[in-house]
């Protein structure tokens, strides 16, 4: 006899295309809890971000306001972290150096990352001559240290601003095209996306709806220590010159300004040293602790 209450059975085709959504990764929320360093770095750079963002607004002086009167002046209750060389208000000018440094760093960090996930999709799934020329290409520049490129350009260019950006852009996205395509190999080889294909889907909604989310791990990862070795190159060529130029407020410059005045007022030099470095650390644990915690398997 046959049995009525039976339930029915649901029959998926195998190898039937599937797309993984931000509700579908496979996100341990509760081991995520146990990662109480990742939470620390997350909570540190979310406070920088938001004192760099609100610094218009939480600012006690203005960060280019001369007082030659009163400069070098110790911390007090009018100037809680004492003024500069020139008599500019040191934390005001920490303030407005943060919201320049890691406006510039995450700018530089997203053209970094998209520009490389643009041209390692294109070379990791067309493949055929654009994986070939793309190729070539990435072999060239990889073969160039990163730095001596961004100084290149900036030579060719000069220093700015903008410069910086585009020297930071064009030096920091092959190392990312090549782990793109490299993920990109993999994931084509996939039978789901095999499955899509012979069921017509366009190469278009392959790519964004069966690939890119699976590499959302990835570009999590890549891009919170992108932002670590952004912010230290930023510093870097600014303390040179090369940077963000004078009198705008930016963490490297204002090191490279007062390091004669190291000795006598060691403050000047401290204070954005300890922001650089905090940030760094953040970012870093911050990315190790997302590659740790964000999987996406079966």
């Amino acid at each position: 006899m046959n049995n009525v209450n039976a339930p029915a059975l649901s029959i998926e085709p195998i190898g039937a295309p599937r797309s993984i959504g931000i509700r579908q990764l496979n996100i341990p929320w509760r081991s995520a809890r146990r990662h109480w360093t990742t939470c620390i770095a997350g909570g540190v750079l979310l406070l920088v971000v938001v004192l760099a963002l609100l610094a218009p607004f939480i600012a006690p002086h203005d960060p280019n306001q001369i007082s030659m009167t009163n400069t070098l002046a110790g911390p007090s209750r009018e100037h809680l972290l004492g003024t500069d060389q020139l008599g500019r208000d040191h934390l005001s000018r920490l303030l407005y150096g943060g919201s320049t440094t890691l406006m510039m760093a995450g700018t530089a960090m997203v053209g970094t990352v998209a520009l490389g996930l643009v041209f390692g999709v294109i070379a990791g799934y067309f493949g055929g001559t654009p994986d070939l020329l793309i190729s070539q290409v990435l072999n060239i520049l990889m073969a160039l240290p990163s730095l001596l490129l961004a100084l290149a350009i900036l030579g060719i260019l000069g220093p700015s601003t903008t410069s910086l950006l585009l020297a930071l852009i064009a030096a920091g996205w092959v190392g990312h095209a090549r782990i793109f395509r490299s993920a990109i190999l993999s994931l084509r080889e996939q039978l789901y996306i095999e499955s899509a294909v012979s069921i017509g889907a366009t190469q278009t909604r392959v790519v964004v709806r069966h690939l890119l989310p699976n590499l959302i791990t990835t570009i999590a990862v890549l891009a919170t220590l992108d932002l670590g070795v952004m912010i230290l190159t930023i510093t870097s060529l600014s303390f040179l010159g090369l940077g963000v130029q004078p009198p705008t407020a930016d963490w490297g410059t204002m090191l490279q300004e007062a390091r004669q005045y190291f000795g006598q007022y060691p403050l000047l030099v401290v204070a954005p040293g300890v922001c650089i470095s905090l940030v760094v650390v953040a970012s870093n644990f911050l990315g190790d602790g997302i590659r740790d915690i964000v999987d996406i398997r079966d």
